[in-house]
Order: C-alpha cells, then sequence, then structure tokens
C-alpha cells in the first residue's frame, strides 16, 4: 500500500485515455478471470472486492456482505447473462472511476492506495506526464 495526492481530474483524464484506461481494463480482467473462459464469474468478481471481507464489522455480517457482492455483480452483469464480459466490465469501471472524480472534486486529496489498483495507475499515469 502507497500514500499518493490524486484529484477528480487526475481519475477523469485517465479514464480519458483510451489507451491507458484499456490496458488497466485488460489486465484486471485477465487477472479476475481466473478461469480464462472471457467472462467473469459471480465468484470471480467476488475475488476482485474480498478487501470488503477484511474490514468485517464495518460492512456488517458476512451474509451482508455477500449481498453487497450480489448487488455490485448485478450491476456489472448489464445484460443479465449470469457472468461480465469485458465490455460490462469497462463499462461499469468507467461509472465508477467518473463517480469517484466527481466525488473527489478538483482539490488534491490524500489517499493510501494498493499498489495495482485503477487510482494507483490513474496517479502513476498523472506522475509520468510531469516527468
Amino acid at each position: 500500500m502507497s500514500v499518493t495526492v490524486l484529484n477528480g481530474p487526475t481519475l477523469t483524464e485517465f479514464v480519458e485515455d483510451k489507451e491507458a484506461f484499456e490496458k488497466c481494463i485488460n489486465e484486471d480482467f485477465i487477472n479476475l478471470d481466473t478461469d480464462g473462459d472471457g467472462v467473469l464469474s459471480r465468484s470471480e468478481l467476488g475475488k476482485g472486492f474480498n478487501c470488503l471481507l477484511s474490514l468485517g464489522n464495518d460492512l456488517g455480517t458476512k451474509e451482508e456482505i455477500r449481498t453487497l457482492y450480489d448487488i455490485i455483480f448485478d450491476k456489472f452483469d448489464a445484460d443479465r447473462s449470469g457472468s461480465v464480459d469485458r465490455d460490462e466490465f469497462r463499462s461499469e469501471m468507467k461509472e465508477i472511476m467518473l463517480a469517484m472524480a466527481d466525488g473527489i472534486g478538483d482539490l488534491p486529496v490524500q489517499v493510501a492506495l494498493e499498489r495495482d489498483s485503477f487510482l494507483m495507475k490513474a496517479a502513476q499515469r498523472e506522475s509520468a506526464k510531469t516527468k
């Protein structure tokens, strides 16, 4: 985990950089698609949100967390096929990133980020631009 500073425009620019965002989407999708079938199952997408389980009481019981996972999966599975394809994953991650950008706003905030998270990749992209 690393501490970095980012703002809303950093996230927005990352999403709008189709090459960088697509690369990030592809890497994460491949990492989540553990059986290599080209779609994410409920279980595979849930593993992507495993950090929520480690928060324990902050989010509720394991049953409540599983309900949250189901809600998240249903949001990603736009066509209700029972799996999440790469386009659905990209679309929802774009929506999430832009919502976070809107919530953070223009002022920089200091945050602790996982090394390979979307937010860290956005911050690294911004940092590379200034060098």
